[in-house]
């Protein structure tokens, strides 16, 4: 007598390896997509290490045989890294401090205050994310050549007639002083993320507060500053990246003071200075990749040791509301 199954049972079976072949399947496409995403890394890393000798050797994949650090020397000698990274820290982390004080202010203010033209000033701050920072080049130059607030500068210089419009150009305060008052790079995305962080938070917590006698200002470094820490360290991080990685800022108004993304720019002709051949493709691209981890090593450590606070931060902020 045969022995058979029932349908049930069969359609559970059925499910039971469904679920089995989408779960690989779904591993399979993670791993691809891994490997796609992490291909350029791992390729740096390995080419950084690696002597030009055995960069052509067909029996040497990924690991190199011996690992180098002469091609790091170079690097080390021709972007001046000591000079260049202090520099680029200093601009990046004066700027995400400068940003996190203004943008939460702002953020802060369209969320939770209730005023006639809200919605206008909400949608420039998301207009100034779509425009283009090529498009206020010119004006933000001419205005940084002459520095003037409101145009007392230039009544000042006719009544005395001496000129005493300060020159910004070559300073970092041409990044400081943008983000000290909300219009830095990207400050339009960092004050869209802190408005719906804090639009998120119940309305109780403001009335509490304000039954204890707070006022709006107090409230919001006492009550909210201390609840929002996702939002804060998302912000921090995303303008720490883009203030490292920021290139074309830095030519057009910090002159001849070099960060490391304006000295990785020029690696390639600047290695004739030390006697590297640039029409050598091997002994080029062994210091271009040695200059690229450079430059994102410190972003790396950063994001690994703050991975799990920064996922939370994005989840919480700038999604719901």
């Amino acid at each position: 007598m045969g022995f058979t199954l029932s349908k049930a049972k069969q359609r559970r079976i059925l499910a039971k390896n469904m679920g089995r072949l989408w779960s690989f399947f779904r591993a399979m496409l993670f791993v691809g997509l891994g490997f796609v995403l992490l291909y350029p890394v791992l390729y740096m890393i390995s080419v950084a290490f690696r002597p030009v000798s055995e960069l052509s050797a067909p029996d040497i994949v990924w690991v190199p045989k011996t690992l180098t650090l002469s091609n790091f020397r170079d690097v080390f000698k021709v972007m001046e890294v000591k000079t260049t990274l202090f520099t680029t820290v200093f601009i990046s982390l004066g700027s995400a401090l400068l940003q996190i004080a203004s943008c939460s202010l702002a953020g802060y203010g369209l969320a939770r205050f209730d005023f006639k033209e809200r919605k206008l000033l909400f949608a420039v701050v998301v207009f100034t994310v779509i425009v283009p920072m090529q498009t206020l080049t010119l004006p933000t130059y001419a205005n940084f050549r002459q520095f003037d607030v409101l145009g007392i500068g230039f009544l000042l210089e006719k009544i005395t007639g001496q000129s005493i419009r300060p020159n910004l150009l070559g300073n970092m305060l041409v990044y400081f002083l943008p983000s000290a008052f909300g219009m830095g790079l990207k400050s339009g995305l960092f004050i869209f993320i802190f408005r719906q962080f804090f639009k998120s938070l119940p309305m109780e917590l403001e009335e509490a507060a304000l039954i204890d006698g707070c006022g709006a200002f107090k409230t919001f470094l006492k009550i909210m500053v201390p609840g929002a820490g996702g939002a804060f360290l998302t912000v921090f991080l995303f303008s720490l990246v883009w203030h490292w990685n920021e290139y074309y800022y830095s030519v057009m108004y910090m002159g001849n003071v070099k960060t490391l993304a304006t000295a990785l720019a020029s690696l390639r002709l600047s290695l004739r200075s030390i006697g590297v051949e640039i029409f050598d493709p091997m002994a080029l691209v062994t210091r271009l990749q040695s200059g690229c981890f450079i430059m994102i090593c410190p972003l790396l450590i950063l994001y690994i040791v703050l991975q799990k606070y920064f996922v939370e931060g994005v989840a919480r902020s700038g999604i719901t509301g």
